[in-house]
C-alpha cells in the first residue's frame, strides 16, 4: 500500500502539518529546531525537529515518521489479534512541548495512520491520534477554550463523537499506579475507520488542523507570566508524571520500541529537567493542592466551567 493513494495522501498531509506546526512555534520563540532526518534500517524513516534552550519553549519536538515492518508490534495489535505479526505501514505526526513558564502546559498531539497486509486477507487500516494538556497550574479560561477547541474539531461528524473521544482520552492518559489523570484531557482516538477512508481520514484531519488553535493561544497568555522558584520546583516534580506514563503506558512509545523505531525520535517527548520527591503532598488551600483536588481526574469541565450544554 505504500505506492497507493490513500497512503500518498496521508503522507502529504502529514508533511504539511509538520511545516505549519514548526512554523507557528519558531514564530514565538527566540530559537530554531533543529532538523533531523533519519532512515530506519528494517524500512521507512523519518525527521525529527527538536528546539531546546528557548526562552519559550524548554524543549519541543515534533516529528514525522514513515516506517514498514514485516510484522506488526504487539503494541498496534493488542485490539486486532488476526493482524498480529503482519506485515504493517504506519505514518504518523507526534509532537510534545514543553514550555519553560509554570504558567503554560505541556501539551502532546498525534495523529497517525497505519495499515497491516495479513496473508490471504484483504489489507486493515485504521487511523488514530488526538491531543491532550498538561498544565501545572491550571486556569479554568485555559481548560476551557481547550475543550471548547476538541469538541469544535468534533462537532461536524456527530453529536457524540467529542464526549466519547474525550471519555476515552481521560481513561487513556491515567497514571493507574497514582490513580490520577496526566492533564486535563482532550481527545483519543484509535482504530478509526468509520465511514470509510475519506471520512475517516477527513475527520483525523480536523484533530490535527485544530490543534494549534487549541494550544497557542493558551501559550501566549502564559509564556511571558511571572512565577516563582516554588512553581518551577512544582513544575520539575509534575514533569515526573509525564515521564512515568510515556515509559509504563503509552502505546506510542511502546509501539515505536517495539517496531525497533530511532530511540532519540521516541523518546523526544520526555523534559529536559525533572525531578522526584519522596511522599510529595501539596500544602492544604495551595494553588498546587487546587491541581490535585479539582484537575486530576475526569470532569465535564464544558458543563463545570462554562455552563455549556
Amino acid at each position: 500500500m505504500s505506492d497507493s493513494a490513500p497512503a500518498a495522501v496521508v503522507k502529504s498531509y502529514l508533511s504539511n502539518l509538520h511545516e505549519r506546526i514548526t512554523a507557528a512555534v519558531e514564530a514565538v520563540d527566540t530559537v530554531r529546531f533543529r532538523r533531523d532526518s533519519w532512515h530506519r534500517p528494517e524500512g521507512g524513516g523519518g525527521e525529527s525537529r527538536v528546539l531546546s534552550d528557548g526562552a519559550v519553549f524548554e524543549r519541543a519536538g515534533v516529528s514525522v515518521s514513515h516506517v514498514f515492518g514485516a510484522a506488526m508490534p504487539a503494541s498496534a495489535s493488542n485490539l486486532r489479534p488476526e493482524i498480529a505479526g503482519a506485515p504493517f505501514e504506519a505514518m504518523g505526526l507526534s509532537l510534545v512541548f514543553h514550555p519553560r513558564n509554570p504558567h503554560a502546559p505541556t501539551t502532546h498531539c498525534n495523529v497517525r495512520f497505519l495499515v497491516a497486509t495479513p496473508s490471504n486477507a484483504p489489507p486493515v487500516w485504521w487511523f488514530g491520534g488526538g491531543f491532550d494538556l498538561t498544565p501545572y497550574y491550571p486556569f479554568d479560561e485555559d481548560v476551557l477554550h481547550w475543550h471548547r477547541t476538541a469538541r469544535a474539531a468534533c462537532e461536524p461528524y456527530g453529536h457524540d463523537v467529542y464526549g466519547k473521544y474525550k471519555e476515552w482520552c481521560d481513561r487513556y492518559f491515567f497514571l493507574p499506579h497514582r490513580n490520577e489523570t496526566r492533564g486535563v484531557g482532550g481527545l483519543f482516538f484509535d482504530d478509526f475507520n468509520e465511514g470509510g477512508f475519506e471520512h475517516s481520514f477527513a475527520f483525523m484531519r480536523s484533530v490535527g488542523n485544530h490543534f494549534l488553535g487549541a494550544y497557542m493561544p493558551i501559550l501566549e497568555r502564559r509564556m511571558n507570566q511571572p512565577w516563582t522558584e516554588r512553581e518551577r520546583q512544582f513544575q520539575l516534580y509534575r514533569r515526573g508524571r509525564y515521564v512515568e506514563f510515556n515509559l509504563v503506558y503509552d502505546r506510542g512509545t511502546l509501539f515505536g520500541l517495539q517496531s525497533r523505531g530511532r530511540t532519540e525520535s521516541i523518546l523526544m517527548s520526555m523534559p529536559p529537567l525533572v525531578r522526584w520527591d519522596y511522599a510529595w503532598q501539596p500544602d492544604a488551600g495551595s494553588p498546587e493542592a487546587r491541581l490535585y483536588e479539582e484537575f486530576l481526574r475526569p470532569r465535564d469541565f464544558l458543563t463545570e466551567l462554562g455552563r455549556d450544554h
